[in-house]
């Protein structure tokens, strides 16, 4: 396939780049168009007769698919490439291709952003010293929350793939010993301080769980009530994954009853969040709009592969593809 001929359509780039990325090397393989934003009524007209087609978080289904017959390529800004229909690209040979290794340290990294958060509460304290709380103490230090130490303590992850692993590394820098709930097992990983386990096992005894599977019928709603119940009490659970994962009114009825002591999101049941959403007035909750992948280091690896993957697509070869 000729490249300089290639149409290429950007339905949903704001995310990936908004100004701070250039997209020379994409437009260098064909000719490109980028849609900041796509709403569902324009995407067959955007698409028009484009050749390879990217989104981030734009439905491609099978309606779609059926409507722009030009489309011989779907690139995914993302990991998880439920947005499109892979059943119905694969029926027509079209390739759908992710990138599977971008945000790996940068959500592993989030993961303990929030987790020290709620373990020290650093910019609540940083506040109460600002508004003259500290001045007026009679004590040369206070805390309005209490304080924990991770060393010593338990994580449970459940998923343990590139992400759930760098977790884990991070996890037992802090001295923590991992427990890790996966299908797939490398037993190359266990040692003193990181196995595999059931997840009851690893619900019981975990003082932290930690969100790292994608989103399946098999764990959809995964920490729900009955599973909450087998945790540890005053636990605390954070979610960077896919918030189907969790069922926010059993998590809600968990965090107010103190079964768990702190909940963190990165992700929720539907985005950008509704303002009903119970997990809006749970207590001890950090809600975060989904930005764990989104460091300009982990865009740019995005990019990357994102370009790489159409040029070996280009040169009759497709790396990544989710749908072979």
């Amino acid at each position: 396939m000729e490249s300089n001929n290639l149409k290429i359509v950007v339905l949903d780039g704001f995310t990936l780049n908004p100004g701070d990325l250039s997209w020379d090397e994409l437009g260098a393989l064909g000719e490109l168009r980028i849609y900041d934003r796509t709403s569902r009524e324009d995407v067959v007209g955007r698409i028009g007769d484009a050749e390879a087609v990217f989104v981030n978080k734009v439905p491609i289904d099978r309606e779609i698919l059926e409507a722009c017959p030009s489309i011989k390529y779907i690139g995914v800004f993302a990991t998880g490439y439920n947005v499109v229909d892979i059943e119905a690209a694969r029926e027509r040979n079209i390739p759908v291709c992710n990138v599977p290794t971008y945000g790996t340290t940068a959500v592993a990294q989030f993961v303990f952003a929030m987790l020290l958060e709620i373990c020290h509460h650093v910019w609540d304290h940083n506040l109460a010293v600002k508004r003259g709380d500290w001045t007026a103490g009679k004590d040369f230090c206070f805390w309005n929350y209490p304080l924990f130490e991770l060393s010593g303590k338990t994580m449970g992850i459940i998923g343990y793939g590139r992400i759930g692993q760098a977790t884990g590394a991070l996890a037992q820098a802090f001295g923590m010993k991992v427990l890790a709930f996966d299908k797939y097992q490398d037993p190359n990983l266990v040692c003193d301080s990181m196995e595999y386990s059931s997840l009851d096992n690893l619900l019981e005894k975990s003082d932290v769980i930690s969100l790292h599977c994608p989103l399946f019928p098999e764990t959809e709603g995964i920490m729900n009530e009955a599973n909450i119940a087998k945790c540890k009490e005053g636990v605390i659970i954070i979610n960077t994954s896919r918030g189907g994962l969790v069922v926010e009114e059993d998590m809600r009825a968990a965090l107010e009853s103190g079964k768990v002591f702190g909940f963190a999101a990165d992700v929720v049941s539907t985005e950008p969040i509704t303002m009903d959403n119970p997990l809006l007035k749970a207590p001890n909750t950090i809600i975060t709009p989904h930005i764990a992948w989104a460091p300009k280091e982990a865009r740019e690896r995005l990019m990357k592969t994102a370009v790489d993957n159409l040029r070996a697509f280009i040169n009759g070869e497709t790396k990544n593809q989710v749908n072979k």
